[in-house]
């Protein structure tokens, strides 16, 4: 098969011809239909990620059609059109047990413990427990696009940050995360702030859904500008770009006993933000992280594109080929582009 390959981290990927994969007993093996391109794979070709063993297939946002099964696969067979979350669990842990499969201690992440969708096919493991049917009115563009940033922000939005109507949420980066955030917690009832340095990005953002925005290269205090939109603060804030400075925003503009969401990662140099911890405690804020998403809850996530209350689609930016997704992925950091790339074409 064809693949995007590297040997070494932050040296330019190849297009190889490599070996096909083989299902384990209990995985599958899927014909690619669509890729997206992710800031988390090029924090996997930067070495941020100590689970990378070179060399590697990057690429963890993926739908397309099973070609082969192991033998103890139940629920799912050849033929089936699926996607799956990029952290999958191992079906067998407590955590999994409990339904957090995002946080199996023993997780199948593609792209990352294993080779990965930027490739005419990629090997599952844990097939029963992870994959997800989609159904025939989701095209592969737009449910690969699901699989990382979409469905990160909805568990974000959704479940961590439990947001409710009317609630105010600031989403800190309008990249493919943030805009995904804003769309989610306008189709919840809350009233969401897109805040970025490019007027595009915050022009797309009100597009999706945004009641206001703030251009933070334009602000004295991004955290105020918040406050005063919000007549005291945001119930609700999103890191989705993962850098000190807007962690620390995102933090620092909530009202008191709001709650932060850390959703971009905080990797390499940024790993240790500073926290306004004197106001996480006198103002009683929560806390959280969030990681992917269990494959059980996309159900949800499912019945409200069906609804048209979420319109995924509308995020992707460019279609583009294996070989156009190199140069693609190596400025991922640069996070120019407004929408998502996403591969649809491998051969």
């Amino acid at each position: 098969m064809k693949a995007m390959f590297y040997e070494a981290f932050e040296q330019a990927p190849e297009i190889r011809t490599v070996a096909d994969p083989t299902p384990t007993e209990d995985g599958v093996v899927i014909s690619v239909g669509a890729s997206g391109l992710c800031r988390s794979d090029w924090h996997g070709w930067m070495g941020h990620d100590p689970d990378i063993r070179l060399p590697h297939v990057p690429g963890h946002e993926l739908a397309g059609r099973i070609v082969a099964t192991g033998r103890g696969v139940m629920r799912f067979k050849v033929g089936d059109r699926v996607t799956v979350p990029f952290v999958s669990g191992c079906g067998h842990c407590s955590e999994c047990h409990s339904g957090n499969q995002q946080v199996c201690p023993n997780q199948f992440q593609p792209g990352f413990t294993h080779w990965g969708s930027f490739a005419e096919y990629v090997a599952i493991d844990y097939a029963d427990t992870n994959l997800v049917h989609l159904p025939d009115t989701i095209d592969d563009a737009t449910a690969a696009s699901l699989g990382c940033r979409f469905a990160t922000s909805f568990r974000a939005v959704a479940d961590q940050a439990r947001t409710g109507p009317g609630e105010w949420i600031a989403v800190h980066g309008c990249g493919g995360v943030g805009l995904s955030a804003i769309m989610i917690a306008t189709a919840l009832g809350a009233n969401a702030i897109g805040i970025d340095i490019s007027e595009e990005k915050l022009a797309f953002a009100r597009e999706c859904g945004a009641v206001a925005t703030v251009n933070a290269s334009g602000v004295a205090d991004v955290a105020e500008a918040v406050r005063e939109i919000t007549k005291g603060g945001a119930h609700v804030s999103i890191d989705a770009l993962g850098h000190p400075v807007t962690c620390f925003n995102s933090i620092k503009n909530l009202r008191r006993r709001g709650r932060h969401v850390q959703v971009g990662l905080m990797l390499g140099e940024h790993a240790t933000p500073q926290i306004p911890m004197a106001q996480v405690i006198g103002h009683e804020l929560e806390i959280y992280g969030s990681h992917g998403m269990q494959a059980w809850r996309y159900d949800a996530m499912l019945s409200m594109l069906s609804a048209g209350k979420i319109a995924p689609q509308k995020l992707i930016g460019r279609r583009v080929s294996l070989e156009e997704a190199v140069p693609a992925l190596m400025a991922l950091d640069k996070a120019e582009a407004t929408g998502i790339s996403v591969i649809t074409r491998f051969s």
